[in-house]
Parts: C-alpha cells; sequence; structure tokens
C-alpha cells in the first residue's frame, strides 16, 4: 500500500513538473514580446484601435469611410469583448484574411488586404504583445454603414473581386534592406491605405499605387517618384527625417499623416525608417503628372496681394519660409499636387508644428476661415502653387467653399 501510494505521489509530481514546463514554454518570451511591439508600432494600430490613451488598445475609435463609419474594435486580452479567449489561429485568420472567429468578414477598413503579406511568425509576435496588455471591458460597436454595405455577406464578393492573399515575395535582385522596405510599406505599414487610389468599390487602383488619395478632407501625396507632385526631389535621408521626426527641410506633416507619425514612423528603429525610404525613392511614377496651365495675370495678382498681407512674415517674400519651423513653398510636392484639399485645409484651419523627440520645437500657423473669403483662399492658393517655379492645378472658390463646409462637418 505504502509503495502504491508513493509510486502515486512520484506520478502526480511528475504530471505537475510536466504540467508547469509546458506552462512556462507556451509563455511567450520577452525577445517575442518586444518584437511584436516593434511590429504593433510600425503598423500605427494604436492610431486606431485607441480612443482613450488611458486605456491602450481598447477600440472604439470612429473611422469614416466613403461608404459610412465603422468603430475600431478592442484588441485587449479581455476574454468577453477583446482578443483573450481567441486562439493563435483565430488571430493569424483575422488579420491575414480579413475573417473573425465567429466567421465573419471584416471590412477593409481594417487594412487585412495588406496584412496578408506579413509572415505567419510576425503575426503571432503581435498577438504576443497584445497578450501583456492589461484587460479592458470595452464592447466593440457596430457599424454605421450606408445601404446596403451593412450586409457583410457583401465582403465575400469583395474579397473575390479585390483581395489578393498572400505573403510578400522578395525580390532576390534587390538588398534585404529594399526587401525589408518593401514588406514594411505594402503590408505592415499598410501605406496604400491612404496613399493609392480607390475605385468606387473603395479597392485599390493597383496600377496606380502610391500616387495620392483623397483622405478625410485632406490629399495624401505621391509618394513615388514623379517629379513635382512625387519623392523625386526628396533623398533617403529626407524622407527619414520626415518620418521620424514629422518634419524635414522640404514639408512639414499635418493631417492624417501626424497621427502616423505619432504612433508609428517616430517609433520605429532607424534601420526599418531607411529600409522604407530606400524602397520609396525606388519607386517609378505610376502615372503621368499633370501638365499645368498657370493661372492669368489677374487672379496671380490677387493672390500676391493676400499674401504679401498675410503669409510673407513667416514664409518671406521669395516662399523659403524657415526650415522645419514654417515649411518651404517653392518645389513643395504636397503644395503642387493635383488635389489641394490639404493646402486649403490649412489655410482654413491653421496648422501646428508636429512635435517629436527629435523634432520638439513648436510652429503655427493660424487659420483664415473667418478672415478671408473663398475667392481670396483661391487666389492666394494658385499663387503659392504657381510662383516660385511651383505649378499647380487652378483652384476655385468652389472647391475652397466644399473645403469649408467639410471642415466645418468635422470631416
Amino acid at each position: 500500500m505504502r509503495t502504491i501510494l508513493a509510486c502515486s505521489v512520484v506520478v502526480g509530481l511528475a504530471l505537475c513538473s510536466a504540467i508547469t514546463c509546458a506552462a512556462r514554454a507556451a509563455e511567450p518570451s520577452p525577445e517575442l514580446i518586444a518584437h511584436g511591439k516593434a511590429l504593433v508600432a510600425a503598423g500605427g494600430c494604436a492610431g486606431c484601435h485607441t480612443t482613450d490613451p488611458a486605456k491602450p488598445f481598447a477600440g472604439g475609435k470612429r473611422i469614416e469611410t466613403p461608404f459610412g463609419a465603422i468603430y475600431a474594435p478592442n484588441l485587449t486580452p479581455d476574454r468577453d469583448t477583446g482578443i483573450g479567449a481567441w486562439t493563435d489561429a483565430d488571430f493569424v485568420r483575422a488579420v491575414r484574411t480579413g475573417i473573425a472567429p465567429d466567421g465573419s468578414n471584416y471590412y477593409p477598413a481594417f487594412p487585412y488586404p495588406y496584412f496578408t503579406k506579413m509572415t505567419k511568425d510576425d503575426t503571432l509576435a503581435i498577438r504576443a504583445y497584445l497578450g501583456t496588455l492589461a484587460p479592458v471591458v470595452s464592447r466593440n460597436k457596430p457599424p454605421e454603414l450606408r445601404w446596403p454595405f451593412g450586409y457583410r455577406g457583401l465582403m465575400r464578393v469583395w474579397n473575390a473581386m479585390y483581395f489578393k492573399p498572400g505573403l510578400f515575395e522578395p525580390d532576390q535582385s534587390k538588398s534585404a534592406a529594399w526587401n525589408r522596405g518593401g514588406y514594411l510599406v505594402t503590408g505592415l505599414g499598410h501605406c496604400g491605405a491612404c496613399h493609392t487610389p480607390k475605385n468606387f468599390f473603395g479597392a485599390d487602383r493597383d496600377a496606380q499605387a502610391l500616387s495620392g488619395n483623397e483622405v478625410a478632407g485632406w490629399f495624401a501625396p505621391r509618394l513615388d517618384g514623379a517629379a513635382r507632385t512625387g519623392l523625386k526631389s526628396w533623398s533617403e535621408a529626407d524622407i527619414a527625417e520626415y518620418l521620424q521626426s514629422g518634419r524635414n527641410a522640404r514639408s512639414h506633416a499635418g493631417g492624417p499623416m501626424a497621427d502616423v507619425i505619432v504612433n508609428s514612423t517616430s517609433r520605429m528603429s532607424d534601420a526599418d525608417v531607411r529600409a522604407i525610404a530606400l524602397y520609396l525613392k525606388s519607386l517609378p511614377p505610376a502615372r503621368r503628372e499633370t501638365i499645368v496651365t498657370p493661372p492669368d495675370d489677374a487672379e496671380m495678382k490677387a493672390g500676391q496681394a493676400v499674401y504679401a498681407k498675410l503669409c510673407v512674415a513667416c514664409h518671406e517674400a521669395d516662399g523659403t519660409g524657415a526650415p522645419r519651423i514654417y515649411p518651404p513653398l517653392p518645389g513643395n510636392a504636397l503644395l503642387q499636387s493635383n488635389n489641394p484639399s490639404s493646402t486649403l485645409r490649412i489655410i482654413l484651419d491653421g496648422a501646428h508644428t508636429l512635435t517629436t523627440p527629435r523634432a520638439p520645437n513648436a510652429g503655427e500657423m493660424p487659420g483664415y476661415a473667418r478672415q478671408l473669403s473663398n475667392e481670396e483662399i483661391a487666389a492666394v492658393t494658385n499663387y503659392i502653387r504657381n510662383s516660385w517655379g511651383n505649378s499647380g492645378l487652378l483652384v476655385t472658390p468652389a472647391q475652397v467653399a466644399k473645403a469649408r463646409q467639410q471642415g466645418a462637418n468635422g470631416e
């Protein structure tokens, strides 16, 4: 009897030891968690999934789309309202194919068409990091989409037409850094979600990848090698500085891009930011630049009068400004974009220079929505878009009125 009891104790201890070892083995390593944290920063996940900074990744943020609004879900490990009860397979399927654990489809405002390019190991590293967050009870809100877009079953048709699942395919003729940049830009970083034009159904126009797109009343500019409105005139160092600090000698970040820099690129490693810069500088123009007819003399004189009265003190008579404080206007790619939305938003609402650890000094431009008429704003916009060697399409008072209304509506 004693022998049987002794054996039972030994077996029990052995089983407990085995279970403990298995549990420890299942726990993600600190290295894996740190890698996942870096990937979450590269993906800018906090930008959409954090509403209250005191409750990071608890979701609830309203995201406007051309089809209505959706709300970002809870990514904390709460078992009832977050992802705590999900399996690894659930998480991988959701991130890389846009299918929830219950089999329903996500909308592509969640950028799974880009995340599909991520490796399984990177996807699970993200899950490992999210698993370390404090669980928050935050129930997901249903989307507010116009009919018939609220029917998730339609996403099966959308996926069949536009979703191309598959990992990022490295180009063996390119360097490891170039391929890393491509992986980040086309996959985890999902740059095309904002910077690539969309068709009527909200899918990317792949033939015009990264050639600019309007987002929430702003224009996400070209990231390809277009000479006037793209990044041809930017060096790799210019791109890296912009992504890390929110400004460089050529431009300042504003609008949605400011959030991307705060939540994502300013937190990335130097190597990854340089890889992105290397990749972007290799891209040829995805489409031709528009031939521009300059405004007539009367329009230019009207715009010059406004500029001399309100703008010259900071931007100087020759538009050179004070680089990294007041952005220069000559050769400014965003300023010359076919779509003037970002320029109009800044003139109407003003701008605050983004401050980051690498660029803590602040600058500010007042808004002129109350001070200037639509005609005056159109004139000064046309003046700065077509002076000092610049060339931009004519902006009309009607476009200013639309931008003014969007600002009033909070768009």
